[in-house]
């Protein structure tokens, strides 16, 4: 069976397919007759679910984080696109495409890995350079660096969006260090390699993104200092200055208490991975905002939270 994609589909359409589920409601119309609300998603959006009739035999069947064939027709409610779902069943793991249900990078993912290590081999100062190692090395880490999100929600939220989200800023890192004497690039680069390495630890990426246990008690600023420090102590005599402007980097790279910051960036290197962290993590939001909304012949998105107003879209005309 093809996979019907969310992005794809048309009111008045029928449709027989697989989603997951995001959200399941059991609640009551003004009659008091039950009736289930389904938010299902795949990687190409989400959109509400309703099943009207014998709700209490279907809830039965599944649960949140499910996934779910159904038939349905495509309805239209206060103008957005609505399932009116007939038939369902609960699927198991082989019927599942997990990468028609998780958004990821249309970069080469093994290609960023590659150019990322060739970019941290520039490092030369030597303690840096066996910290580096020890975490290219470490296979479980890499792997799980290359498939994680960059976030939740706003910025590089797909598989492999921490890795190519860390790419440009070591890239940007290259560019832009050379213009400001003073800057210890062997340390930005580390610290910029290491900055959000946490959110491997802190979020899961397996059905749906979401924040881990860890990553909800502890957040992943702290998840990478301690990630940094377990190996920092497998290697002899490492400088404990170094150590200490290293793990300033990531305590201080969201730039302001009101943004999560432990610390304000107080050196060089510090200040400048804030603001191209902030600008690539800005920029990279505002263009799926642009994305999502394309199809709308507004030259203008609809009003963006993120940013307190609306965005003008490239390429618009007068």
């Amino acid at each position: 069976m093809e996979k019907a994609f969310i992005n794809q589909l048309s009111k008045g359409q029928t449709v027989e397919s697989i989603f997951l589920v995001k959200e399941k409601v059991l609640t009551k119309t003004k009659a008091g007759l039950p009736y289930l609300s389904i938010r299902l998603a795949d990687r190409t959006g989400e959109l509400e679910g309703r099943i009207w009739d014998n709700a209490l035999d279907f809830a039965s069947l599944f649960e949140r984080d499910d996934f779910i064939k159904v038939r349905a027709e495509v309805d239209e409610f206060q103008g957005m696109l609505q399932l009116r779902i007939s038939r369902l069943k609960k699927c198991a793991e082989n019927e599942v495409q997990l990468e028609d249900f998780l958004p990821k990078t249309l970069k080469g993912v093994e290609s960023m890995f590659t150019e990322l290590k060739t970019i941290a081999s520039r490092v030369r100062q030597p303690f840096l350079q066996k910290l580096l190692a020890a975490f290219f090395q470490d296979e479980q880490w890499a792997q799980k660096f290359k498939m994680a999100p960059a976030a939740k929600a706003v910025h590089h939220v797909f598989l492999g969006g921490l890795l190519e989200h860390t790419l440009s800023l070591v890239q940007l890192v290259l560019l832009i260090s050379p213009r400001y004497p003073g800057i210890d690039q062997d340390l930005l680069l580390t610290g910029t390699i290491f900055h959000d390495m946490g959110k491997i630890s802190e979020l899961s990426f397996e059905r749906t993104f979401d924040y881990t246990d860890r990553g909800r008690l502890l957040g992943h600023i702290i998840l990478t200092v301690e990630m940094v420090d377990e190996k920092i102590r497998t290697i002899p005599d490492f400088p404990q200055n170094l150590a200490l402007l290293l793990k300033h980097l990531i305590l201080s790279h969201h730039g302001e208490y009101e943004f999560g910051s432990p610390k304000l960036p107080m050196t060089l290197e510090a200040v400048l991975l804030h603001h191209i962290d902030d600008m690539d993590a800005k920029v990279n939001a505002v263009m799926a905002w642009i994305e999502k909304e394309k199809s709308s012949p507004s030259r203008w998105t609809s009003y963006y939270k993120l940013l307190d107003r609306f965005i003008y879209k490239p390429g618009s005309n007068d």
